[in-house]
C-alpha cells in the first residue's frame, strides 16, 4: 500500500487514500472518502462517507469529520475539535443523508484549535486560526484569528501563523517569512 494504516484502523471499500498518508490506532475511514497525500490521522479519528480531504492535512486524536465537511490542503484539526453537519438535529425527526447536510469548507492552511466546535454551513478562510475551545457560528475570513463562544475576530495571522501587527497604512510583515500583508475593509491579503 502507498499509505500506512495501523492494524486497528478500519478502512471501508471505495476509499481513495494518497501516498505517504498515515492512519493511526482505532481510526475509521468510511466509504466514498477521498484523502490526499502526506496526511496524518491520529488515534480514534472518524472520516465520514464522501468526505474530501486535501494533501498535507493533520487531524489530531478524537476528531470526527462528517459528510459535508471539506478540508483543503494543509489544514490542521486539533485534538477533540468538533464538526457538525446538521443545523437542527432531532432524534424524533431524523435527518439522514447528504440532502440534509450543510457544507462546511475549511480552506487551505487553516488551523482549528483543540476542543473547538465548527457549526456546519460555515467557511473557514485560508490560513485562518481558530483558537482552542472556540465555537464558530459564522464564516471566518482569510487570515483571521478567532476565539471565544461565539468566536469573534481578535486579530490576524500570516500564512505561517505569526500574529500580524498592521501599521497606520494597513500593512504588516510576517516576522517568520517576510511576506507583506494588507488589511483593507476587514479583509487581509498578501501584497
Amino acid at each position: 500500500m502507498p499509505f500506512f494504516a495501523h492494524e486497528s484502523a478500519y478502512i471501508d471499500t471505495d476509499v481513495i487514500i494518497g501516498d505517504d498518508t498515515k492512519i493511526w490506532h482505532y481510526s475509521h475511514i468510511q466509504s466514498g472518502a477521498r484523502i490526499g497525500k502526506n496526511c496524518v490521522f491520529g488515534q480514534n479519528v472518524n472520516v465520514g462517507n464522501n468526505v474530501s480531504i486535501g494533501d498535507y492535512c493533520k487531524v489530531q486524536n478524537n476528531v470526527s469529520i462528517y459528510e459535508g465537511v471539506i478540508l483543503e490542503d494543509y489544514v490542521f484539526c486539533g485534538p477533540s475539535m468538533v464538526f457538525t453537519n446538521v443545523i437542527n438535529p432531532r432524534c424524533k425527526y431524523p435527518q439522514v443523508g447528504s440532502a440534509f447536510y450543510l457544507e462546511t469548507r475549511v480552506c487551505e492552511g487553516a488551523s482549528i484549535g483543540a476542543n473547538s466546535t465548527i457549526v456546519c454551513g460555515n467557511r473557514i478562510g485560508r490560513h485562518a486560526f481558530i483558537g482552542a475551545g472556540a465555537v464558530v457560528t459564522k464564516d471566518v475570513p482569510d487570515y483571521a484569528l478567532v476565539v471565544g463562544s461565539p468566536a469573534r475576530i481578535i486579530g490576524w495571522v500570516s500564512e505561517a501563523g505569526e500574529r500580524l501587527k498592521f501599521d497606520t497604512d494597513g500593512e504588516a510583515v510576517c516576522g517568520r517569512t517576510g511576506i507583506k500583508y494588507r488589511l483593507d475593509g476587514g479583509n487581509v491579503r498578501t501584497v
